[in-house]
């Protein structure tokens, strides 16, 4: 379980929580309250996933507030506009990482279920991560208007950036599908052996 649950996942987590606090006040102490709001939203989405400490694998929180700093990353410094592949590769990688966190915790009480019906999952967490792309792509557009600045810059980005985000919620589907192996696994492992520590103190207090 040291590859999907390792606790070094979660330590990294929490310093990268630490950063995009940092870059919270940073932005603030310059004046830049609407760099320092972006940056403050992706630090409470990011942190509710890692507090969610008993319904995830560590791993995915790891991915997930990287996807955060990621973010604020190019949202602080402007790397969303400048030439070159950053917008798509986070679009791909944001993707990824949501699809994976939240397909858990909204699937989450039916995961033994998916376990046997492997193509089920992969094309219910795809299809999944798609719409979450094609919400974010909803939510730039609503705030290019509110805020009054150009967040889509044409139709053809939008297309690119659907296109990675179908990219990112496939491999999501592929990591998640393996993840479910694992997980499910040790929850049976930790049910079986509650189960005996229980059966064995019944008959201990029976002999008695």
């Amino acid at each position: 379980m040291k590859n999907l649950n390792w606790k070094v996942y979660r330590v990294i987590a929490w310093v990268g929580q630490a950063l995009l606090a940092i870059f919270v006040i940073a932005a603030a102490v310059q004046g830049k309250w609407l760099n320092a709001l972006g940056l403050a939203f992706f630090l409470v989405i990011s942190f509710v996933f890692v507090v969610r400490d008993d319904k995830l694998p560590t791993l995915f929180d790891f991915l997930f507030v990287l996807a955060a700093l990621l973010n604020a990353t190019g949202w602080v410094w402007g790397l969303f506009g400048m030439p070159g592949p950053y917008d798509e590769i986070v679009h791909a990688y944001t993707t990824f990482a949501i699809t994976l966190a939240l397909s858990f915790l909204v699937y989450s009480s039916m995961l033994n279920i998916f376990r046997n019906h492997t193509l089920l999952y992969l094309v219910t967490i795809t299809s999944f991560g798609i719409a979450i792309g094609a919400l974010w792509e909803v939510a730039e557009w609503s705030a290019g208007k509110i805020l009054k600045i150009e967040v889509i810059e044409s139709l053809d980005d939008t297309i690119i950036d659907l296109v990675m985000d179908s990219l990112g919620a496939g491999l999501a589907a592929l990591v998640s599908l393996w993840a479910l192996q694992k997980w499910t696994n040790r929850n049976t492992e930790t049910n079986d052996s509650q189960t005996k520590t229980y059966r064995s103190s019944i008959t201990i207090s029976r002999g008695k």
